[in-house]
């Protein structure tokens, strides 16, 4: 695979979009040492049979252009005026409070990025108060009508209203479950469906399968049942897979035993595929238990030579999942090679997260959170592509962008909204450490 190097290329941009390491382009390419040179073409890495590259985006900002920004969010400052600000932050870091300032602060540095680069930004930012309290008044008095593109509200149901009543793109900038209901084309969601997030995974599975025994797990309830059906109806699709295993719990609880009846032995050198599709961490936890830990032989039978004891019978394991779970202990993850779907990943050893990082912390006092890190890639990838001087729609055709935590690789349906599809997949290393694989 080679390169162009373009304006707007770092070795962040590259190794994130390639998913290479600097080490591997510097030991590729020795004249990288002195620095990217505009117009070289360098060796990324050896091309796979059957891999796409999608094209990245390329940053580029269109002189004169100024961009009219809105911000709408529940900031509930009639609610708060009254209370003592240490009694406001006291939820967590799940308290709405503090998801809105988080993403507003975020929101700013972004901002600010962008400025600094010379872009003319006009910010303004509504709250919108309680749900569905205000957002009626701010489309009436015609706030948003000369706006470029608004970011907000959080809300689903008010995000269908101002579709409904302003032209200018609006961005819906967390995931909710209720985001499948958007039909407007104006409307652009930021974060992935999460039916995609089966479709990577099963995409790998499918890719990479060479012999490899399956096991789907799920749980009692009929729409886990349901879905591990279709995943094993997905899976036999592959001309190769005939055998998919499923298994649920009985009575709340699976016996190891039983997950022993569906695997291979590791004497016969096959790897057990193991797919967690199931959202209930009780049941996950222990199935992760079952297979990491395998029962030692009988004791000899009275009479019987010690030395005739069976050996202990031991099974090459890998598990999947589509979302990582917080209550499985991540040694057990790292010890089963654990490979999940995220739409978010950031090498906290790279200059942009480190660069990043220290100025959140400098202006903030605080590291940012994950809204935070999310206001701001969602606001600069934003305004970035709109400062290009095309519609945001048109730069979806562009490519892929990565900024500090996020993907965004859109897909604009015809007559519907823009979705973004972009998406990681992890796999836990032996010392904890994530490695992207796609």
């Amino acid at each position: 695979v080679f390169h162009r190097v373009s304006p707007g290329d770092t070795f962040y941009s590259l190794t994130r979009y390639y998913n290479v390491l600097k080490s591997d382009l510097l030991l590729l390419n020795p004249e990288l040492n002195g620095g990217l040179k505009l117009g070289s073409i360098i060796k990324i890495k050896k091309l796979v049979e059957g891999e796409n590259l999608d094209i990245i985006y390329k940053d580029f900002i269109e002189v004169n252009t100024p961009l009219k920004v809105a911000l709408l969010l529940p900031f509930r400052a009639a609610t708060y005026d009254t209370i003592p600000t240490n009694k406001i932050f006291v939820d967590g870091d799940r308290n709405l409070t503090n998801i809105v300032t988080d993403f507003y602060l975020g929101a700013e540095l972004a901002i600010d990025s962008l400025r600094n680069q010379g872009l003319k930004i006009e910010l303004s930012v509504f709250d919108t108060e309680n749900r569905n309290t205000k957002i009626n008044e701010i489309i009436d008095n015609k706030s948003l009508k000369e706006i470029d593109v608004t970011i907000g509200s959080i809300y689903y149901d008010e995000t269908i209203k101002l579709a409904n009543s302003i032209n200018s793109p609006f961005i819906f900038p967390i995931f909710s479950k209720a985001q499948t209901a958007f039909t407007s084309p104006k409307v652009v969601k930021t974060s992935p469906d999460k039916h995609l997030y089966k479709e990577k995974l099963l995409s790998y599975v499918s890719k990479n399968y060479s012999n490899e025994n399956i096991i789907i797990l799920g749980d009692s309830t009929v729409a886990s049942i349901t879905e591990i059906r279709q995943i094993a109806t997905i899976l036999k699709q592959h001309n190769s897979i005939n055998v998919v295993h499923e298994i649920i719990p009985h009575y709340g609880y699976i016996a190891q035993e039983r997950f022993l009846k569906m695997m291979k032995a590791d004497t016969t050198n096959v790897v057990n595929w193991v797919i967690i599709a199931t959202q209930n961490d009780v049941i996950a936890a222990n199935a992760v238990n079952s297979l990491i830990s395998f029962p030692d032989p009988p004791e000899p039978k009275k009479g019987e030579e010690p030395l005739k004891r069976k050996e202990k019978t031991n099974y090459l394991v890998k598990l999947f999942g589509f979302e990582k779970s917080e209550y499985v202990d991540y040694n057990k993850l790292a010890q089963l090679q654990f490979m999940y779907v995220t739409d978010t990943y950031v090498d906290e050893s790279s200059l942009a997260a480190r660069v990043f990082n220290n100025q959140y912390l400098k202006k903030n006092n605080a590291f940012p959170s994950f809204y935070a890190t999310r206001g701001f890639d969602v606001t600069y990838d934003v305004i970035m592509r709109l400062a290009s001087g095309k519609k945001l729609s048109d730069t979806f055709k562009d490519g892929v962008s990565y900024r500090v935590e996020s993907k965004f690789d859109y897909n604009k349906k015809a007559f519907g909204v823009s979705e973004n599809r972009g998406l990681f997949l992890l796999e836990f290393q032996s010392n904890l450490s994530l490695k992207r694989i796609e």
